[in-house]
């Protein structure tokens, strides 16, 4: 089984829904992707379904936007 990836930007509704998030499926579970720190993978995340963060990209692909912290639009700049 592939991992699920959690993208963020660093903001505090970001943190604390990574903790959560990491809580409930383990470290070994999920990559986490802080995209204020690497921009680079924005375009990984809109063509995954990202719209907004903190959101979670489920190991099928389901992408599950977690209580809106910003827009990509907004992380992108």
């Amino acid at each position: 089984m592939s991992k699920s990836i959690f993208y963020h930007a660093g903001c505090p509704v970001c943190i604390s829904a990574e903790h959560d998030i990491i809580d409930l499926i383990g470290a070994s579970n999920v990559e986490v992707i802080h995209l204020g720190e690497d921009k680079s993978k924005i375009a990984q995340a809109e063509q995954a379904g990202v719209k907004s963060v903190p959101s979670l990209v489920t190991s099928n692909g389901n992408v599950l936007h977690i209580n809106f912290g910003a827009s990509l639009a907004d992380v992108k700049g």
